[in-house]
């Protein structure tokens, strides 16, 4: 029990000495009133001003937890850290408005900068994809939960863009063991590609290939039938002309090779 009592001291003499260290940077009044407190952070806010904004938003979200305008108060403290760039604490803010207060109005808008956090966290396809996964997930519940909202375009978009760099980390790999001429284990990460990530860029792209390695491989059949594939399911894609040269160039080499193999039958 002293612990906790000396812990509750603690805070409450931070919050204090955060409301002095705020009100001699905003010119607002130590015992200011909650309305006097939140129309402060919002005319800070408008400015740009998010240092002292937040500050200002933090004051309500500890001492008046409670009041009408408590999530008004977190959304944009959450906001404060959003357009600081500090995704990390944006991301633990705007989840924090989505557990304490899931009646909010702001529970949507909460949500897709949630993810959107997470989205701006997302490092190089090569790097580790944690964040970009992190992303999705946030996307999709966001448009399961809020299937008419405004913010869909965006949110897809957003969402294309990440599964589009989980794409590309798979088809990276595919690509090395493809100039390697591994290729059974290119195919095998160009199939991951069409499976799971088949609305991205990177689909077409890795039909084209699993063509093309199958046909170096003397799988003719199967060559035959993936770039068949490509000009069925991609009829505008830049590499149409590619894909017919290679269907000749398949072909002209399954006829030899049955030529090859009768004449040895002989």
């Amino acid at each position: 029990m002293k612990n906790l009592r000396h812990a509750h001291i603690l805070a409450v003499c931070g919050l204090i000495a955060l409301a002095i260290f705020s009100c001699s940077r905003s010119k607002i009044k130590p015992n200011a009133t909650l309305e006097e407190r939140m129309a402060e952070g919002m005319r800070l806010f408008e400015k740009g001003n998010y240092f002292d904004a937040k500050t200002q938003f933090r004051i309500v979200t500890l001492s008046h937890s409670g009041s009408l305008v408590a999530d008004k108060a977190q959304f944009h403290y959450a906001e404060c850290h959003f357009n600081m760039k500090e995704y990390i604490l944006s991301a633990s803010e705007y989840e924090r408005l989505i557990k304490v207060y899931p009646n909010s109005e702001y529970v949507d808008d909460a949500k897709y900068k949630l993810g959107l956090s997470y989205f701006k966290l997302s490092p190089k396809y090569a790097l580790d994809q944690e964040y970009t996964l992190q992303s999705i997930v946030h996307f999709q519940e966001f448009l399961e939960d809020y299937h008419e909202s405004e913010l869909v375009p965006q949110v897809e978009k957003y969402l294309l863009e990440a599964r589009n760099k989980l794409a590309q980390k798979v088809y990276a790999s595919a690509e090395i063991y493809r100039k390697m001429a591994y290729l059974n284990s290119a195919n095998i990460y160009y199939s991951k590609v069409m499976e799971e990530y088949y609305d991205t860029e990177f689909a077409p792209k890795a039909l084209f290939w699993t063509g093309d390695c199958n046909r170096r491989l003397e799988k003719y059949q199967e060559s035959l039938d993936a770039f068949g594939e490509f000009l069925q399911k991609y009829p505008d894609h830049e590499w149409i002309p590619r894909a017919q040269n290679k269907i000749k160039q398949t072909q002209k080499e399954y006829q030899k090779s049955r030529r090859v193999a009768q004449g040895s039958r002989r």
